[in-house]
């Protein structure tokens, strides 16, 4: 593991879990890990920050450096003490939020792999290379991970399914190639 460092910039961080809500009496958080280690990130000892759903820290008056306590698996996600959060009041006030990592604490991403947030903004193309349009939201349903494309012809907004339809990412490029489901580009 790499030596802890003093992250400066929103760019130094990723996502790696979203608070659902408050646990208990003690102040515990029931959290979406949105990480591929959430049993490494969420450790006893280690450290994560508060976040926005973009990556970015949160705003000088809300930013703040948490410790993990302890944590345990919960249906789909964790429950997590962190050593800052006291009480079930306390805890309360982290629903919805995010928590980043230092990308320099990461796993690093495979070929192919990218990080949700860094989806926002990037260009869609079709298999056939033709541009489709940017993506302009992201969406977490029961299905998986969807994409919301405003459409480069100005045609409204399409909903892909990330696992159904991504075919490959470019990360440096910052372009996804999609396959569209028959019949939705009519």
């Amino acid at each position: 593991m790499t030596t802890p460092t003093r992250p400066t910039a929103a760019s130094d961080f990723v996502i790696v879990g979203r608070v659902r809500k408050a646990h208990g009496i003690r102040g515990e958080l029931v959290v979406e890990p949105i990480t591929d280690t959430p049993d490494t990130v969420f450790a006893p000892g280690r450290r994560v920050f508060a976040g926005t759903v973009t990556g970015d820290l949160a705003p000088a008056a809300e930013r703040r450096e948490l410790h993990v306590e302890r944590a345990s698996r919960f249906k789909d996600g964790l429950i997590v003490l962190f050593r800052e959060i006291g009480d079930r009041s306390a805890a309360e006030q982290w629903r919805s939020r995010f928590f980043l990592l230092p990308r320099a604490e990461a796993a690093p991403l495979a070929d192919g792999e990218i990080y949700v947030h860094e989806l926002l903004g990037m260009h869609v193309r079709l298999e056939s290379g033709d541009a489709l349009g940017l993506v302009v939201d992201l969406f977490e349903l029961p299905q998986g991970l969807a994409l919301d494309v405003g459409r480069a012809d100005g045609r409204g907004t399409i909903m892909l399914l990330y696992e159904q339809s991504v075919l490959a990412t470019d990360r440096e490029a910052r372009v996804l190639t999609v396959r569209v489901p028959e019949g939705l580009l009519e």
